[in-house]
């Protein structure tokens, strides 16, 4: 225990307890780094945000990581698709992570809003959205639009990232047409890519709290593990469900620090 002796079993048990629910939830639909991160502020206010970040990471990417093997023996992949996502996301979301010591984060929030409530109402409106796969584009036409989404959102991840996840979901519900299974799969392997990609800045530069990181990790991986299983089980009406609940949980949080900073 001398590892954590800096720290107080209360806070120790709170970041477990947070990290494995956020892996929970990482696993089935995104979202993790809504759970996640907050905690790590809430404990450690005084810590500058990369720090935060890339501890954030760490332990993401240890869940993550853990899911996209278990999806990736039950889900084939499109693997030319998958490819063109994960390059693009993996350099945005590098340039991401160098810019968020550079730019106001908070200057995003309202922006996020704006698309958060957008996507609850259309997901809502949508009774059959990610029920089946609604459309049947080429592979070039795939692989074009993933890369585009590659981009945003995985500039999106290194320079803030809370939500991630659930956004490559609707993305390649939306726009690729995968049902929420196979989205829950393809967003599971690009969020390992740009973890890693954001990871490469944060660590570079010192930012992470080692033995945090190791203990979210461990509680992450669990709660990812737990939520695959639960995934494959329930299959996609679930999944539409838990996707809803944390995009209304994240326009609650956005809609706090936009109108009550």
């Amino acid at each position: 225990m001398d590892f954590f002796s800096d720290y107080s079993f209360y806070t120790l048990f709170f970041l477990a307890a947070f990290a494995f629910i956020a892996g929970f939830l990482d696993a089935i639909v995104g979202g993790g780094g809504l759970i996640q991160l907050p905690a790590l502020l809430i404990q450690f206010p005084q810590l500058a945000l990369p720090t935060l970040f890339g501890t954030n990471k760490i332990a993401a990417l240890s869940g993550t990581s853990i899911a996209a093997v278990q999806y990736a023996k039950r889900i084939r992949f499109n693997w030319k698709v998958l490819l063109s996502i994960s390059l693009f996301s993996f350099l945005f979301s590098f340039l991401g992570a160098r810019t968020v010591s550079y730019l106001d984060s908070e200057a995003l929030k309202p922006l996020i809003l704006i698309i958060l409530i957008a996507i609850a109402i259309y997901t809502f409106i949508k009774k059959d959205l990610g029920n089946v796969a609604t459309k049947d584009l080429s592979t070039t036409k795939k692989m074009i639009f993933g890369a585009v989404i590659g981009a945003v959102i995985g500039f999106y991840d290194g320079f803030f990232g809370p939500g991630t996840g659930s956004f490559f979901v609707l993305a390649f519900v939306v726009i690729l047409g995968f049902d929420f299974l196979s989205a829950s799969a393809y967003a599971k392997v690009v969020n390992c890519i740009t973890n890693i990609s954001a990871l490469l800045v944060f660590i570079s530069h010192g930012n992470y709290l080692l033995e945090i990181a190791i203990l979210m990790a461990v509680f992450n991986i669990a709660g990812n593990f737990l939520g695959t299983k639960i995934a494959f089980k329930k299959g996609n009406g679930f999944i539409r469900i838990v996707f809803l609940i944390i995009v209304m949980l994240m326009i609650l949080r956005y809609s706090k620090e936009v109108f009550w900073p």
